[in-house]
């Protein structure tokens, strides 16, 4: 067991300071150093022009580097904490620089500000209500946290499919174990997570209470983030299979509704079973459940 954590040691030590531009969308492990090429001098793409990733920006730097979720800061150099693939975006002006980030299949949630997340409401504390979006402590969600709502007008909680209105009602009608859908405003390691029902506009945008019916499950944060991409051509194909309404969490979490009940577990199964399926595979599938 010794020999083999030593063989493991060496060979991480080993592959230290590997060039970033050479290991993306490829797995790295934690403790690694990341190189870029140098950007202040300009020279050509050897050795001798990298460097360690500067995250100080100069005024002789070309770029400013933003490190993401698995990469953290040590000094000014960039080191890897989690397993999984480094990522890169370029930013928007082309100038260099840009977005790294490793992207790992964990299934841990921490919350981060502005994610839209869905969340089961736990207890209730005077106007205050707890709300489980599975992080390491429940996020908390104010009644004045709705459109139109003051302290002396409460908002009416409306359940809708759509644009379909079902239910609307004058007084506060929150019940354990309802479904929320909100964004975080507040996201500090030392602080309390808070949730909203609002955008920066004061508008609900889609946001509230989830109906009683329909389907929650919990998937990877990877297939979120898969899901959400905007080439994703796995909604497009379900959207196919089944008229559906479908709701998804940045906390991994997914809701869906479709007409029977039998539809809603078949869709279910799908997306839990895509993260790891070929295109080809999903093809076959939603072949049968066609022609079925």
């Amino acid at each position: 067991m010794a020999e083999a954590a030593g063989v493991a040691a060496e060979s991480l030590a080993g592959c230290r300071a590997r060039a970033a531009r050479t290991v993306l969308d490829q797995v790295v492990l934690p403790g690694e150093e990341l190189l870029l090429p140098d950007q202040e001098d300009g020279e050509g793409s050897g050795g001798a022009g990298e460097r360690p990733l500067r995250l100080n920006a100069t005024a002789r730097s070309r770029g400013r580097v933003v490190c993401g979720p698995g990469l953290r800061r040590c000094g000014d150099r960039l080191l890897v904490t989690k397993c999984g693939r480094l990522r890169h975006k370029e930013p928007g002006s082309g100038s260099g620089g840009g977005v790294y980030w490793v992207d790992s299949q964990q299934k841990r949630y921490v919350p981060v500000k502005g994610d839209h997340v869905i969340g089961i409401v736990t207890a209730k504390s005077g106007d205050i209500f707890k709300v489980d979006v599975g992080g390491s402590e429940p996020a908390s969600l104010s009644y004045l946290a709705f459109e139109g709502a003051t302290k002396r007008n409460r908002p009416n909680v409306q359940l809708t499919r759509g644009a379909v209105l079902l239910l609307q009602v004058s007084t506060w009608a929150f019940q354990v174990g309802d479904l929320i859908y909100g964004q975080f405003v507040v996201a500090n390691k030392d602080m309390e997570p808070e949730m909203v029902c609002i955008d920066s506009c004061g508008r609900a945008n889609g946001m509230g209470v989830i109906g009683q019916d329909g389907l929650l499950f919990k998937v990877t944060l990877g297939l979120i983030r898969k899901l959400l991409a905007p080439d994703c051509e796995i909604l497009q194909e379900v959207g196919k299979l089944y008229p559906l309404e479908i709701v998804f969490g940045m906390n991994g979490r997914i809701w869906v509704k479709a007409k029977t009940i039998q539809q809603t577990l078949i869709l279910a199964n799908i997306l839990e079973a895509c993260e790891h399926m070929t295109a080809d595979q999903r093809k076959q599938i939603f072949s049968r459940l066609a022609e079925s």
